[in-house]
């Protein structure tokens, strides 16, 4: 009997099971080092579409807002995640049993959380907060820009 494997489009099988990491401590958080937060080849591209798009300034990762947003329009009071689907949870439900250890699973659980606050404090002080997956970018990015220029106007 054959176990039929359930891929997502990441390609990533949720039915299989944890397993050991292949790395040790030292070699895995130097790995882990290496991921950028900010100035991804993604992030830069679609920064670049923004500008042309908007043709409104905006800041980018602004450390004076709680949650350092990715994009910032100060005027119009609206604040632009782009959440990475792996760092912030994407369907987290549904792969955190994939995870190597517990540490991994309590990380993204509190950066799920974090934003989850985030997002309520700067409602309460006036902000517009726009969060947008990175697969719903990429994909689509058309509508992402749509959506921001939508918020902008009203």
């Amino acid at each position: 009997m054959s176990v039929r494997k359930i891929r997502n489009y990441l390609g990533r099988n949720f039915k299989k099971s944890r397993s050991d990491d292949v790395n040790d401590t030292e070699k895995r958080s130097a790995l882990m080092a290496k991921i950028k937060s900010r100035g991804t080849k993604f992030e830069k591209d679609f920064l670049k579409e923004l500008k042309i798009k908007t043709k409104i300034k905006f800041k980018t990762n602004v450390a004076k807002l709680k949650g350092k947003p990715d994009i910032v329009f100060v005027k119009e009071k609206v604040c632009v995640f782009l959440d990475s689907d792996f760092w912030h949870g994407w369907q987290f439900g549904r792969w955190k049993n994939l995870m190597k250890n517990d540490f991994w699973v309590d990380k993204i659980t509190n950066n799920r959380l974090r934003d989850r606050k985030t997002t309520g404090y700067l409602r309460k002080r006036g902000w517009r907060v726009l969060r947008f997956w990175e697969h719903s970018i990429k994909n689509n990015p058309n509508r992402v820009f749509e959506k921001i220029i939508q918020t902008l106007e009203t």
